[in-house]
């Protein structure tokens, strides 16, 4: 189910169908479960495109997935939700969830930076692949407030102007990386202060994160110091679904 990276007919490929209704609580688990578990056609939503990048030379680099989820009724096609797939390769962990593309106030679920905390939350949005694509993630933290942003902006490419598709997307996932460790390198030179993993220091950070994104969730709030009240009082509050898996090695 892997398709081509921002752009061209390979990178728009239809994949999963499935059926959901809206507000029934099992909309995270039904696309999640269709996601990963094959085929599925019914009518309803539509898991039609994915933005990635292919592996490259047995070299697999993806700091992030996404798939874009359409909305089939009346025959016309509306993005609805996406499914965002974050990989910290480093440590080899993965975790999934759906979000409201529009914009999304998501908690942040992985350790995905030595030289960040787990503890704030994702402002996620992200357009429509047509012609052209963005995806922006804004880092909101409870004391720093919003202190880091990454913005992608990608143009269609149609499949004519790729006489070679291998050759196209040669060495790119082993260019993300070098770009990612010359990064960190840099950060580290200029005496950035290493973060540890969370899981050695608290073995219950995943569990947390589903915590507090329930309470931004129902709250509608970018902030973590909510009361247990609003959980268990707001209409929306428990709906998202992270799903953490072992990533696989990226030499293949």
């Amino acid at each position: 189910m892997r398709a081509a990276a921002a752009g061209g007919e390979e990178g728009r490929r239809r994949t999963d169908e499935i059926s959901t209704r809206e507000g029934d609580g099992r909309e995270d688990d039904l696309l999640i479960r269709a996601w990963e578990g094959g085929r599925r056609k019914e009518e309803g939503l539509c898991v039609s495109f994915l933005l990635t990048i292919p592996p490259s030379v047995g070299y697999e680099q993806n700091p992030l997935s996404l798939y874009y989820c359409y909305d089939l009724e009346d025959s016309v096609s509306r993005l609805k939700k996406c499914i965002a797939e974050v990989t910290n390769t480093p440590w080899g962990e993965r975790v999934s969830f759906l979000f409201d593309p529009s914009s999304d106030l998501v908690a942040k679920a992985l350790h995905v930076s030595p030289f960040m905390g787990i503890l704030g939350s994702w402002r996620i949005k992200a357009t429509a692949p047509e012609d052209d694509l963005s995806v922006s993630i804004l880092v909101q933290h409870p004391d720093l407030g919003e202190y880091f942003c990454a913005t992608l902006r990608a143009k269609k490419v149609h499949s004519s102007m790729i006489s070679n598709r291998t050759l196209f997307f040669w060495l790119m996932p082993h260019k993300v990386a070098v770009w990612i460790y010359w990064q960190a390198l840099k950060l580290w030179w200029k005496g950035v202060p290493f973060i540890q993993h969370p899981r050695y220091a608290n073995p219950a950070y995943r569990e947390e994160a589903s915590l507090r994104d329930q309470k931004l969730s129902c709250c509608k709030a970018g902030s973590i110091g909510v009361s247990s009240s609003c959980l268990r009082n707001g209409p929306n509050g428990g709906t998202r679904q992270f799903t953490w898996t072992d990533a696989k090695w990226p030499w293949s």
